[in-house]
C-alpha cells in the first residue's frame, strides 16, 4: 500500500544531539523499557477474547496501523492505545511537557494524526476501527470487552 501523506502532516524533527535534544542515559534505559506490544492491559483483553471463543491475530503487519489485534472473520480491529504515546487529554497534558518540547509536542501531535489516517484507511477496506486507552481497559474492562462482543455477535449471523 503507497504511502499518500496528507498536505498538512506535521513534521518531527530528528532525536539527536545535533538538533539540540539531549537525554540522559537514566531516561535512555526509562524510555527503552517502555513496551510497544503484550502490554498489560493488552495481554488481558487477548486472554478475554480467546475465553470468549474469538480468535484473532496480534500486531497484524499486513494492515495498516497494525493492530493490536485483528479478528479478520469478523473485519474488526482492536488497538489499545497508551496515554502518553498517543495524546490522551492532550490539550491538557501538552501544557505540562517541559524538557524538549521541541521534540515531543510534534512527535505526539503526529502520533495523534497518523491514528487518525490509519482509522480512516481501515474504515475504507471495511474493517470496524475500536481503540481503547490503556487506563480504559484497566479502569471500564467489561465495558470495553462487551462493546467489542456485542458487535461480533451482530456480525456473525449464526448466533444471532
Amino acid at each position: 500500500m503507497p504511502k499518500k501523506y496528507p498536505p498538512n502532516r506535521i513534521i518531527v524533527p530528528r532525536f539527536n544531539e545535533e538538533s539540540g535534544f539531549y537525554t540522559t542515559p537514566e531516561r535512555s534505559k526509562i524510555m527503552g523499557r517502555i513496551r510497544a506490544k503484550d502490554t498489560k492491559p493488552e495481554l488481558a483483553f487477548r486472554k478475554a477474547l480467546w475465553r470468549a471463543g474469538y480468535r484473532y491475530r496480534i500486531d497484524y503487519k499486513k494492515l495498516i496501523g497494525r493492530p493490536d489485534i485483528v479478528l479478520n472473520k469478523y473485519k474488526t480491529v482492536i488497538f489499545i492505545d497508551g496515554e502518553y504515546w498517543h495524546g490522551y487529554n492532550w490539550g491538557e497534558r501538552k501544557q505540562k511537557i517541559k524538557t524538549n518540547r521541541e521534540f515531543w509536542i510534534p512527535k505526539i501531535e503526529r502520533n495523534i494524526q497518523r491514528d487518525e489516517e490509519v482509522n480512516g484507511a481501515l474504515k475504507e477496506l471495511g474493517y470496524k476501527v475500536f481503540r481503547f486507552w490503556a487506563q480504559q481497559i484497566s479502569k471500564e474492562f467489561d465495558h470495553c470487552l462487551q462493546s467489542v462482543i456485542s458487535h461480533l455477535r451482530s456480525m456473525d449471523p449464526n448466533l444471532s
